[in-house]
């Protein structure tokens, strides 16, 4: 038994759209593309469920109709319906790969319009994914914390009336219904079981020329992981057949090819202390949605982006002082605490404004000059490192920057950002030295901005006084600038930080 069966176009939006990051659902009902696997529970019109982050077209018999995009790019559902249903139709829902979700509502529930399923982990946040039309939970196939589920994989199953739920009390998906949809596009004929199996089993044992000679492999598609490892345990590739994309060698197959011949990839390596290796002991972590998009988005970053840093001594005394009378005025309205980063973000936002160079970003073809003046915060918490926006942060006031700033930090340590809260930012403010006592650091710059702010631990430090023999204390806080030198020069960058130091050391001029 399988669960779906599609024409030959439904593959292409397989391969197209599994690796889109959005967990974006649409339904739709092509009548001439779907055989349901139950048809003795009379249950017509199979939903089919496809994934994409943009329009797309809908196939209903042999018309062809679109549905409207999706504007939230990282969360959000599309739902068409296309013909009034038939009594006993049934939905199926679909995460991206590699989700982990959570579910809110348990088989047998009724749902309704509006309603929450399940929550799902994408990349940055958990998302919230919502019913979009009334009916019952039938079955769940993927449970909580359910991991690498493929693109296009049935997780549950509604239906709209209550008496169906029973037919779905035993039921299981095959297995077997990813193969036909994947082979869907290179097979044309009814019989094409016989037919794939036949050239591949020939295709092994006549090629005696091909292990020979050397010009074929060039000829072969591998990736280039897949050749180091075929040259390193002298195996030709002519004699491997690839299960990657068109046929494509990976590194699996090499793999695969090697258990056969009773060989070990470890073994090729360079040999270790056995003893060694055997005292150790240590502990597997899967990687989090939030870990994995940090890691590459960090790694871009140093690879792509030409970082020089410059650093500068700022006196916070003033600052200090100020910040002291502000928290006096919150608490006697009762106000919430401004905190010293509160006041480094509004300085950042001022000196963005009255240096705009530093508010851009590099393209290809061009480099775009913001308008705005939005500063992400860096958070951490437990999940990971994110990065809440403040909005127009230059026109707003310590008091509700200082709001947001805690709203925004409370979500991302339960994690529940939505896109809003982390997109769209020009600039980034990342303090260590406050929570941690860090002196000074060099932050890597969040793409696709071109500056990120440093920011260390205050730290008392004898100065000259006004006479020769005179000295006093002051407190002083080392920033240090990031930036794209493709972007901003370093005179540019310069000017920048002597306009923050500027509003720090005289934060009044803050409040004009």
């Amino acid at each position: 038994m399988h669960t779906v069966y599609c024409d030959i176009n439904v593959p292409f939006w397989y391969v197209g759209f599994q690796t889109m990051r959005a967990p974006l659902l649409i339904f739709y009902r092509p009548a001439t593309m779907v055989t349901c696997l139950e048809k003795e529970m009379g249950l017509p019109n199979l939903t089919l469920v496809a994934l994409q982050t943009s329009s797309v077209g809908i196939c209903e018999g042999n018309a062809l109709r679109t549905t409207k995009k999706v504007e939230t790019p990282m969360a959000g559902m599309a739902f068409n319906k296309g013909p009034s249903s038939a009594p006993g139709d049934w939905d199926a829902f679909s995460f991206t790969n590699n989700d982990r979700g959570m579910w809110l509502k348990k088989e047998g529930d009724k749902v309704s319009p509006g309603e929450v399923l399940c929550e799902v982990e994408t990349d940055k946040a958990t998302v919230e994914m919502e019913c979009m039309e009334e009916g019952y939970l039938a079955k769940i196939l993927c449970g909580d914390g359910a991991k690498e589920i493929k693109v296009g994989e049935v997780i549950a199953i509604t239906v709209e009336d209550e008496e169906d739920i029973a037919k779905f009390k035993d039921y299981e998906p095959s297995k077997s219904g990813d193969a036909p949809a994947a082979k869907g596009p290179s097979d044309s004929a009814p019989p094409k079981e016989e037919k794939v199996e036949e050239p591949a089993t020939s295709s092994e044992p006549k090629v005696p020329k091909a292990t020979a000679a050397s010009p074929t492999d060039d000829r072969l598609f591998a990736s280039p992981l897949a050749r180091k490892l075929a040259e390193d345990h002298n195996v030709t590739l002519s004699s491997i057949k690839g299960t990657g994309p068109d046929g494509r060698i990976v590194k699996a197959d090499i793999e695969d090819y090697l258990a056969s011949q009773g060989k070990e990839v470890s073994k090729a390596g360079p040999k270790v202390d056995t003893g060694a290796a055997a005292s150790l002991d240590y502990t597997d972590i899967p990687h989090t949605q939030i870990r994995k998009v940090t890691a590459s988005r960090l790694l871009l970053s140093k690879q792509t982006i030409p970082h020089y840093y410059l650093t500068v001594d700022t006196c916070v005394d003033k600052l200090m002082e100020l910040r002291g009378q502000l928290n006096s005025l919150q608490e006697a309205s009762g106000g919430k605490r401004i905190s010293i980063n509160d006041l480094v973000i509004k300085a950042a936002a001022l000196a963005l404004r009255k240096v705009p160079q530093c508010n851009r970003s590099w393209t290809n073809d061009y480099i775009r000059q913001f308008n705005n003046v939005n500063i992400n915060v860096a958070v951490q918490t437990d999940n990971g490192l994110f990065v809440p926006v403040i909005r127009d942060a230059d026109k707003k006031g310590l008091s509700k920057i200082s709001d947001e700033v805690k709203i925004l930090a409370q979500k991302a340590k339960e994690n529940s950002l939505k896109p809003e809260d982390y997109e769209g930012g020009t600039f980034t403010v990342s303090n260590l030295g406050g929570p941690f006592g860090i002196k000074q650091f060099c932050a890597i710059i969040n793409p696709p901005q071109s500056g990120i702010l440093a920011v260390g631990s205050a730290e008392k430090r004898v100065v000259p006084g006004s006479g020769s023999e005179q000295y006093q204390f002051a407190s002083f806080m080392s920033v240090t600038l990031s930036c794209d030198h493709r972007v901003i020069d370093g005179a540019i960058g310069a000017e920048w930080l002597k306009a923050f130091k500027g509003y720090i050391e005289n934060p009044e001029s803050m409040l004009l």
